[in-house]
């Protein structure tokens, strides 16, 4: 039996479930509160400025600011709308600046990390690199379209990063993937696992192992290379400072695609690929 993955590697994130709208939903709203609150701390600093230079009329005691605070904001409802969506605009800027650089200054990590495996066209020109999860439903839905489109494009070169955040079973998963390489067959592995119906946990891998032809000794054997919990550990740090969260999501030229998206959206992809 392989050893437990690494804490950081297991733990992954939790699975869907009933709560999770309700605590998006949560986490939304105390977003909104702390944007509230900092555009709240702008326009009172802003009135502090302005009472300070004289521009208002001296105040009173507190009783008095509090009032003349209220007022302003009453008949000036739209000020905080404003400071929030602004500093919600300032800060998304800032995250694509950010992740444009990171783009740029680790390329080849990205596009063509030798531990990365490739799809069927290596030799490709242009380069989509998928982050994904075997317990991703929606990973399994883009499989058979990046098949098909692989089989249109001969140039399109498919970059598969292995990116288990969906509980034990899928760092195992990701482990035996990356191990399968060393018997040539991990693009049959892959594929096969993402066909499979039903929950990928350590059983249903070695299932799928050996139903594809693997050595399920050795493969257990090569799993225990600690380079690949590194490779691992290197795709999720990776897809940290692209402010990648969730599966399946793509890289290309200089876009990210977060989510599921369409043969169309894909293959406007791989021309913006081609385009860089």
């Amino acid at each position: 039996m392989v050893a437990d993955a690494p804490k950081e590697l297991a733990s992954g994130s939790p699975e869907p479930n009933a709560n999770t709208g309700k605590q998006s939903r949560g986490l939304k709203a105390l977003v909104f509160t702390s944007f509230a609150l900092a555009g709240l701390s702008v326009v009172f600093s802003a009135l502090a400025l302005l009472f300070a230079a004289g521009i208002l009329p001296p105040l009173r005691g507190t009783d008095d600011l509090e009032h003349r605070l209220r007022a302003y904001l009453l008949d000036n409802p739209g000020v905080i709308v404003e400071s929030v969506n602004g500093m919600e605009l300032r800060r998304q800027a800032a995250v694509e600046s950010e992740v444009t650089a990171v783009l740029s200054e680790r390329r080849d990590e990205i596009f063509n990390d030798p531990d990365s495996p490739l799809g069927a066209n290596p030799q490709g020109d242009a380069i989509l690199v998928e982050f994904f999860d075997y317990n991703c439903p929606y990973c399994r839905q883009a499989t058979p379209m990046l098949d098909r489109l692989e089989q249109e494009d001969k140039g399109l070169r498919l970059v598969f990063k292995e990116f288990p955040i969906l509980g034990p079973g899928s760092v195992f998963a990701a482990r035996a993937a990356l191990a399968s390489q060393k018997q040539g067959k991990y693009l049959a592995f892959h594929k096969a696992m993402m066909a499979y119906q039903g929950r990928i946990t350590e059983t249903s891998s070695l299932e799928v192992a050996a139903d594809v032809g693997l050595d399920v000794e050795k493969l257990k054997q090569d799993m225990k290379d600690p380079a690949l919990d590194e490779t691992i550990r290197r795709n999720i740090a990776l897809a940290q400072v692209l402010r990648i969260s969730g599966t399946p999501s793509f890289v290309a030229g200089r876009e990210i695609v977060q989510g599921l998206t369409d043969a169309g959206g894909m293959k406007r992809l791989i021309a913006s690929a081609r385009g860089s």
